[in-house]
């Protein structure tokens, strides 16, 4: 039975999912249900913190009087979430010891580093999902008037699996995946989900005791890093298009030196003062260019051509055309590093390194040098 919830983006009508979290409190409760009435149900229904319905059929059920399981099939709506269709089993067994305990079984990541969502050594099962698993589980004790405990086991047969093509082994998460949900719900290509991630490392990197972090949008950027040797083991985020919460997150998880590496295609906007560097959000990267030419003196038709130009690496050509690249690239990266040091104030030290794929380093704001140095001696300490 789908779930025929909905959401628009854009064009887009695009259907909702609901998360692990989701999956195990269904397969909970349905694995309780049957454990504490003998009874088997087709189907099992819960309403996520969102306040959407959910009801879905249970799968693999099989009980005596000591325990029961089942499970219940991920549904990612129209995300392309790796965990979509796995199984989320759920074993509930009576205890000995009154409340109800929950754990991780098979395919359940455990915590092996500090200031993630739960302490070391748990189960990587977050606080929502504990949460909606001991609400649902308890309903069910109060409904037949149990007053014993329980204990609850959620295992992912794939999970281990499916880990793979996640961060949590970087993140500190081994032998299986999280079970996660704030919502109970998933939105499909969930913007959320990625800047959740981005606070998520910065804060796991916080609590190993790092204070400098390089910052950079994706792949490109940790590419480039290999040709500074005293960044090559420094730890390093991806931001995607988010930098404005990427710095947020940097600077409440206590770092006091941040270097921004990225392409010029992304870091200009960042002159602009547009900390969300997504095209749909924000472009000026033209105009940006075009408005620091003028400023170096650049005539009417550099400045056109500047506007014209399809690329920054195209504008980059133009530039060096013009013979005015470095006068450009130093005002530019000045920009840059005012309106950095406005979004993290006094609290850190800032700096950005810019390069092109095309023409490779094109320059970094005056912080850069010594925060590049500062990193060797963090690795070296």
């Amino acid at each position: 039975m789908p779930f025929e919830h909905y959401i628009q983006k854009g064009a887009q009508k695009l259907r909702l999912g609901y998360t692990t979290g989701t999956c195990a409190a269904l397969a909970a409760k349905a694995a309780a249900e049957m454990l504490l009435t003998g009874l088997m149900a087709e189907t099992v229904s819960l309403t996520t913190p969102k306040g959407l319905d959910v009801t879905v059929p249970v799968l693999g059920a099989s009980f005596d009087d000591k325990q029961a399981a089942c499970a219940v099939r991920k549904d990612a709506g129209d995300d392309p979430d790796v965990t979509d269709g796995m199984l989320v089993c759920a074993l509930v067994s009576r205890a000995d010891e009154p409340g109800i305990m929950i754990d991780g079984g098979i395919g359940v990541g455990r915590v092996t580093k500090p200031g993630l969502n739960q302490p070391v050594g748990a189960a990587a099962i977050n606080t929502v999902p504990r949460r909606m698993i001991a609400e649902e589980v308890a309903h069910i004790c109060q409904r037949v008037r149990y007053t014993g405990g329980l204990t609850v086991v959620i295992s992912i047969p794939e999970g281990e699996k499916r880990a793979k093509k996640t961060f949590n082994e970087k993140l500190g998460i081994k032998g299986g995946l999280s079970v996660l949900g704030t919502s109970g719900i998933v939105e499909p290509m969930s913007t959320q989900a990625l800047i959740d991630c981005i606070g998520l490392e910065l804060r796991a990197l916080a609590a190993e005791g790092h204070r400098s972090v390089v910052l950079t949008p994706g792949n490109y950027g940790t590419a480039f890093l290999s040709r500074f040797p005293k960044l090559r083991a420094a730890p390093t985020v991806k931001f995607s298009n988010f930098i404005g919460e990427a710095l947020r997150f940097a600077v409440q998880s206590g770092f006091q030196k941040i270097l921004i590496v990225g392409h010029l295609g992304k870091l200009v906007k960042l002159a602009g003062g547009i900390m969300n560097t997504h095209s749909g959000e924000a472009d000026c990267r033209a105009e940006i260019l075009a408005a620091h030419a003028a400023l170096c003196g650049a005539g009417q038709l550099t400045v056109r051509a500047i506007m014209d130009s399809a690329s920054t690496d195209a504008c980059v050509d133009i530039l060096m055309q013009a013979g005015i690249q470095d006068e450009v690239l130093k005002s530019l990266l000045s920009k840059i590093e005012e309106q950095l040091q406005r979004k993290t104030g006094e609290v850190a030290e800032i700096g950005a390194v810019l390069f092109s794929n095309t023409y490779g380093f094109l320059g970094q704001t005056a912080s850069a040098a010594s925060l590049i140095e500062s990193f060797g001696w963090e690795e070296n300490k």
